[in-house]
């Protein structure tokens, strides 16, 4: 085989070298982030023979002509289903202008509008959130939804299923929605049947399928549960034992989480059933989902909630253009909490304009890693946004999982999405844009509280690493999109 093979190599070379160039120019076409083209343009450069191979596994994030098509009117239904939802703005024009001009972008690039008549409950931990869930589901008399990345047996979801069990049984609607490469190493194979037999609803997101495949990179990373459309949890907490910390994987586990009450969760709802829709390839009438009547709140007059979702199917970041509004129109200070800090020349230029500019920029990281590579490349950014002014800490018990975003003590984003391209740009992603929320006052104490707990990071720390440390952060800064 081999002397025969040896005849043919030129040919093969010649082929994949022709094969590669092709792919060279449909990434340099294409309409991806700069950064993400030059991370897989040297990879093939390195492996001519396989790079536009493994481009074609592992790199293509354009959806199909056929998943658009089936993407397309359930996208629409959802935007036709929230058109007629929330209240005029032009109270939030006139209090804030800037603010209207954000809420108007959610709503015209998201699909998603504000509401008012909605109280927002912030738990600082996932461990004071769960109790929570768990009297929501118990007092569901309609319906359950539940979308979650990932699951995993153990004390959290033991005690959420055998909830959800029982509403089913006793003829509450119950339907659990996963991502099946995010819980491939944590929920069981065929997990979904498994549910389906218990009574519950059940489907995977994107079935993990080991073929060449570009789905890969979309995963839905979206954390919801909604209880009869009237209360609904969003935030970074995932169904398993260490996001409430019965579980100690890296130290202490710092998340964060808000629960909605009143109209805004409707929006949920609808992020939820669209993908829903999109798994089963159904299409229902979301009416029927939305409760006719809310309650009057107290003391949310002055407040705007707006619920919105991230997707790659319309090529609109919006998760990453909410949190450069934010910085953009920040005039006092922006507290930030991420997991990962791997962003690209526009996240980079934002976050160094503001504090140039006298904005009191901070940034919580994790001290300790959940992946090493992951982590180093965090701290390669570390040096330039210090020099430009911005503050960075390490939260020092362990783990923080919290993605959030508090501005000038009057509006806030919390949700899923964290500050790395995948979430930015691959990922379904959800998150709550607040104005005035009372809740507010309490993140910026936690933020507060979180920073007496967390190890500024200096200026002479950054500048004195050896040389070998710098140059390994740089090469891995290059490959920081594929990660």
């Amino acid at each position: 085989m081999m002397v025969r093979f040896e005849k043919y190599f030129s040919y093969f070379y010649l082929v994949c070298t022709i094969f590669a160039l092709i792919m060279v120019l449909e990434i340099v076409s294409n309409r991806s982030h700069p950064a993400y083209k030059i991370a897989w343009i040297i990879v093939i450069l390195l492996a001519p023979v396989f790079g536009g191979l493994f481009y074609v596994v592992f790199g293509g994030h354009r959806l199909s002509a056929r998943t658009r098509r089936r993407m397309q009117p359930i996208e629409e239904q959802m935007t036709e289903a929230l058109s007629g939802s929330g209240p005029d703005c032009a109270g939030l024009e006139a209090a804030d202008p800037a603010a209207a001009g954000q809420s108007r972008y959610i709503r015209s690039y998201a699909g998603c509008p504000a509401f008012q008549n909605t109280l927002v409950d912030y738990y600082p931990l996932g461990d004071d959130a769960f109790p929570a869930m768990l009297k929501a589901l118990r007092c569901a008399q309609h319906y359950i939804f539940m979308e979650y990345f990932i699951v995993e047996p153990g004390e959290m979801w033991d005690a959420i299923l055998a909830v959800l069990r029982e509403k089913a049984a006793a003829g509450v609607e119950v339907r659990f929605l996963y991502d099946d490469l995010g819980s491939i190493m944590t929920a069981p194979a065929g997990y979904d049947r498994t549910l389906r037999q218990m009574g519950i609803r059940a489907r995977r997101f994107n079935p993990f399928i080991p073929v060449v495949s570009s789905r890969f990179n979309n995963r839905d990373h979206r954390k919801i549960c909604v209880v009869d459309g009237h209360t609904g949890f969003t935030g970074g907490i995932n169904l398993a034992d260490e996001y409430i910390n019965r579980v100690v994987k890296h130290g202490h586990w710092k998340d964060t989480v808000v629960r909605l009450q009143g109209e805004a969760v409707y929006s949920l709802t609808m992020m939820f059933l669209s993908l829903w829709d999109y798994c089963e390839g159904t299409a229902e009438d979301y009416d029927a989902y939305r409760p006719q009547v809310y309650a009057p709140l107290p003391d949310v007059r002055d407040c705007w909630v707006q619920p919105f979702g991230n997707s790659p199917f319309d090529g609109e970041p919006a998760g990453e253009n909410v949190y450069l509004n934010l910085l953009g129109a920040a005039t006092d200070r922006v507290w930030i909490n991420t997991p990962y800090l791997i962003i690209g020349n526009e996240m980079v230029s934002a976050l160094s304009c503001a504090a140039k500019r006298g904005v009191d920029v901070r940034i919580v990281t994790p001290h300790i890693a959940d992946k090493k590579f992951v982590h180093a490349m965090t701290r390669s950014y570390y040096l330039e946004l210090i020099e430009a002014g911005v503050k960075i800490y390490e939260y020092t018990p362990g783990f923080i999982h919290a993605k959030s975003f508090v501005v000038d003590g009057k509006t806030a984003v919390i949700g899923t999405i964290n500050l790395d391209y995948r979430s930015l740009y691959l990922h379904f992603e959800c998150g709550v844009w607040m104005y005035r929320a009372p809740c507010i006052a309490d993140m910026e104490r936690d933020y507060l509280e979180t920073l007496e707990k967390s190890r500024p990071v200096t200026l002479e720390e950054c500048r004195g690493l050896p040389l070998r440390t710098r140059l390994a952060r740089a090469v891995l800064r290059v490959f920081a999109p594929l990660m």
